[in-house]
This record gives structure tokens, C-alpha cells and sequence, in this order.
């Protein structure tokens, strides 16, 4: 069998997302009788049909579907392999680091950054902000990301676990559950709770960045279920309440399984031996220190 063609792929992809080859062409700017031979040279190259056409409609077979799926994932690692590509050799070659506001488990990040630009294979760190960490390294727009478990989807990434921490409830002082010492999840029953791209379903406000959490809530739109950490970006109208049966998060560091930079291993490295320290009882600091000298 020869050898997929992107390009092919690609157009394929397009006729099978609108089932149309008129609309597809439209889409990716092209004729549609070319359209219409690259995906014929496709099928061939794969010895099976991907689609069944008539005058009246276009549709897939099992095969197609099967290639819809599995195309789209493989074009996507594809176009992320480019990015990380064209990043790596690049004048001013750099890591990017994927991560929500203040989603750094109280602070841990000044920390790492500092110990980090020590390292002899550092490069400079910059941050992509939003809640769509975890499509910023599927899509090759950052190396590494700061992700909270089990809110996150970790599959087909190697991670780091770097610090866990208890859940609160962050609402309004006016909210009729401000003024508890603690609430349980039951008590939450009926609040509107915010979605995120990770986590779509509901009928809450679709977030994309801190930022707006707290503006909402402000507003009394909704309440959300956060890291302890979070309680450090509240405003003043806002509070934050234990909630003692709500399932820990773990803050982790998670990179993409294939990466064989030297860069983000010093980084990972780095990270691990930070968070390390911060979370081993004061006694145990000095030794922690003296294992790794190269980051004091």
C-alpha cells in the first residue's frame, strides 16, 4: 500500500465532516473536481471505499468512518509535530508551558521558573494561558502543561504528580452558603457549576480562562469546586468553603509521551525536585537540598 498523503487526508476529512463535496471545496478553497480525484486516489491507495455517492447525497462507509476518526487524530499529531517542529528550530527556540490562572498549586511556579533558568539546557519559558490546556499540547501549542487530576484527561501523556490539594467552593458572600465553616457536595445540589472545554456537559457558563470564574461568580451566575489554592485569586466579594467530601486534586505536570527534548526533561527534572521540597515537612528540606546543589 503506498503511502497516505496529508493533503489527501485533509480533503477527505472535509467531505466527510459535511457530507458534501460542493460545501467542501467551498471550505478548503479549492475546485471540486479536484477535490473529487483526490479522494478517489485515496480510496484507491487504500483499496477500499470511503464513500458512497449518488446525485442526491454523500455517504460514509464503515471504512470512512473508521478513517474519520482515525484521521482526524493522526492529522492533528501531524500539524502538532509541525509546530513543535518549526518551535525547536527556530531562531529563539523556547518552551511553552500550558496552564489555567493561578493553576499552579499555590505558587509553585516562581520557584521552578528560578531554579530552572539555572539549568545548562533551559530554555526561556513562555506561558499559554486558558482552561484548554490540555488541546494546547494535543495541538502542538505548548510542550508541557500544569493540569489538576482527575478533572483532566491524562491519556497518551506522561505526567508528574507535583501537589495535591483539598477542594473549596468559591461563591459570593452573599450566597446563602457563605457563611459555613464547611459544605459537603449534597449541599451543592441545584448550584449552576461552571463547563469548561474539558468538560462541556451542563448547563453552567462555558469558561476559558480565570478571569472570567470570578467574574461570574461575582455576579452570582454560578459557583464553582476549586483547588484549595484558588482561595489567593479571590476578590473581595467572593469567599471560598472547604469541602471536605470532595475528591482531592493532584496538580501534574504532563508532557506528550514521544517528546525527546532535552529541554522539557530539564524541566520536568526541575519541577519534580521543586515541588519536592515544598511539600517535604521543614526537617526534611536541608537533605532535600543537598541531593540536588545544582538547584539551590
Amino acid at each position: 500500500m503506498d503511502l497516505v498523503e496529508t493533503r489527501e487526508l485533509a480533503y477527505f476529512l472535509e467531505v466527510a465532516r459535511e457530507l458534501h463535496f460542493g460545501r467542501a471545496a467551498e471550505r478548503l478553497g479549492i475546485a471540486q473536481p479536484p477535490l473529487s480525484r483526490a479522494v478517489a486516489r485515496l480510496e484507491r491507495r487504500l483499496g477500499v471505499r470511503l464513500l458512497e455517492r449518488t446525485s442526491r447525497r454523500v455517504t460514509l462507509t464503515p471504512a470512512g468512518e473508521a478513517l474519520l476518526a482515525e484521521g482526524t487524530a493522526a492529522l492533528a499529531a501531524v500539524e502538532a509535530a509541525v509546530r513543535r517542529t518549526r518551535r525547536a528550530g527556530g531562531a529563539q527556540a523556547r518552551l511553552l508551558l500550558a496552564m489555567k490562572p493561578g493553576g499552579d498549586g499555590g505558587g509553585l511556579l516562581p520557584d521552578v521558573l528560578a531554579a530552572y533558568e539555572r539549568e545548562p539546557d533551559a530554555l526561556p519559558v513562555e506561558m499559554v494561558f486558558g482552561y484548554g490546556a490540555r488541546q494546547a499540547l494535543d495541538d502542538g501549542r505548548a510542550d508541557a502543561a500544569l493540569l489538576y487530576a482527575p478533572r483532566a484527561d491524562l491519556t497518551g501523556l506522561a505526567v508528574e504528580e507535583l501537589v495535591v490539594e483539598p477542594q473549596v467552593v468559591v461563591m459570593p458572600r452573599t450566597h446563602r452558603l457563605a457563611d459555613r465553616r464547611e459544605v459537603s457536595m449534597a449541599d451543592l445540589d441545584g448550584e449552576v457549576l461552571p463547563r469548561t472545554p474539558a468538560r462541556p456537559d451542563g448547563d453552567g457558563p462555558m469558561v476559558t480562562e480565570g478571569g472570567q470564574v470570578m467574574q461570574l461568580i461575582a455576579l452570582g451566575r454560578m459557583v464553582a469546586v476549586l483547588p484549595h489554592s484558588y482561595r489567593r485569586l479571590l476578590r473581595e466579594d467572593l469567599t471560598a468553603v472547604p469541602v471536605p467530601d470532595a475528591p482531592p486534586t493532584t496538580l501534574v505536570l504532563a508532557w506528550p509521551e514521544e517528546s525527546r527534548s532535552r529541554a522539557l526533561a530539564a524541566f520536568v527534572r526541575v519541577t519534580a525536585a521543586v515541588a519536592a521540597r515544598r511539600n517535604a515537612p521543614s526537617s526534611a528540606a536541608a537533605p532535600a537540598l543537598q541531593t540536588a546543589p545544582d538547584l539551590r
